[in-house]
């Protein structure tokens, strides 16, 4: 009997504890060890402008280490606070009651969270981003030094053979890890987060169905709203949609439209004579034609030059030997805007039927593609 009245004194005393939250209230408190000449803990959130800014919102004194703010937060929202040297991601609510525990000595900036399970998915995040970059730091480290050896030209494409393929391997798979991170937690405000951070043009087609399905899931949330309204605008011509037609004037003078692709496979190539990631591509898309022409490869360069001769001249110097356009209109021509173009090089494989099959591959994922499209 004794037993069950001090667990019905505990239940109680759980439930009062829990009715004394504010829930009209975010509290985030936290206690930093070793705090050093660390004073002050700042709050901050992701600025208006959208350019992965922040802005200082309020400030707390560490007293003896330990630090709080409130906040009045309708919906989850994502906020950062910085200690020092280390910032702390945070999303909350009102009703929310955030507990952060970090040692000043830590280097690393390990930290506790608690109180927020979305708070703790970030962290999960961000140690899984974290170990990514430390390799990609790695790489870099030892690039730089073997690279201090080279002698000439020669020598420093060795060196650069030997890393760029760990390097983009490294990339692809943490792209991949985050990815997979947005699809375990889509549901979760710390996967809109995630979401951010993946390559645009290599997950497009995957962050349109992500935005499709968040959509409604983020009410007031102006970050959730731009990212969706952006993606709702490029989901015209994204993988899987209809290429949208156009007439563009040719080198020869004489109109082209993508309508007189149709039944054919063709490629939208976007480039610019003074791109010159494009030009350091165009060896590549050459290979690509020579060996898919007669099978059915098509391709139309559109160029986003300003000028006639130097446009025509790259045409030649490259051997681009296709059927090619401008709008001389740099990225305001109204076919670059029709397809959204806001980044070159960018190119859209259509298939017979006018659909978008790939877009902005290069390399060897575009070697990869096309070889798979044309052994079918």
């Amino acid at each position: 009997m004794r037993t069950r009245i001090i667990y019905s004194v505990i239940a109680l005393f759980a439930v009062a504890f829990t009715s004394c939250k504010d829930k009209n209230t975010l509290v985030i408190k936290g206690t930093m060890e070793h705090q050093g000449r660390v004073k002050t803990a700042f709050l901050l959130m992701p600025d208006s402008t959208q350019t992965g800014g922040f802005t200082i919102i309020d400030s707390a004194a560490l007293n003896d280490g330990e630090f709080s703010f409130k906040r009045a937060s309708a919906y989850s929202q994502f906020y950062e606070v910085l200690l020092g040297s280390f910032p702390i991601n945070i999303i909350g609510k009102n009703g929310d009651v955030v507990n952060i525990e970090l040692d000043g000595k830590d280097s690393t900036g390990t930290y506790k969270i608690s109180g927020s399970e979305d708070s703790e998915k970030i962290r999960a995040y961000n140690t899984l981003n974290n170990h990514y970059n430390k390799i990609t730091g790695a790489i870099n480290r030892e690039y730089s030094e073997k690279i201090k050896g080279a002698k000439n030209k020669a020598d420093s494409d060795a060196v650069l053979a030997i890393y760029l393929p760990r390097f983009e391997k490294n990339i692809a798979e943490g792209g991949k890890a985050v990815y997979q991170f947005v699809k375990e937690n889509e549901n979760s405000l710390a996967a809109f987060y995630a979401a951010l951070s993946l390559d645009r043009f290599k997950y497009e087609q995957q962050l349109v169905t992500y935005a499709d399905h968040i959509k409604d899931k983020f009410p007031g949330n102006v970050a959730v709203a731009n990212f969706v309204k952006s993606m709702m605008l490029v989901k015209p011509v994204s993988v899987g949609h209809k290429a949208p037609d156009f007439t563009l004037i040719d080198s020869d003078n004489q109109p082209v439209k993508l309508a007189d692709y149709k039944g054919k496979y063709v490629m939208l190539d976007f480039w610019a004579s003074w791109c010159a990631p494009c030009r350091q591509e165009n060896p590549n898309v050459v290979k690509a034609y020579a060996k898919y022409k007669s099978k059915g490869l098509n391709i139309l360069g559109i160029s986003l030059d300003e000028d006639r001769k130097p446009w025509l001249d790259a045409v030649d110097k490259d051997g681009l030997t296709w059927r090619h356009a401008s709008e001389f209109k740099r990225f305001e021509g109204p076919t670059v805007k029709l397809y959204k173009v806001e980044a070159i090089p960018s190119n859209f494989i259509i298939d017979p039927q006018g659909i978008i099959i790939a877009k902005n591959i290069s390399g060897a994922e575009l070697e990869e593609f096309l070889n798979k499209t044309f052994s079918k």
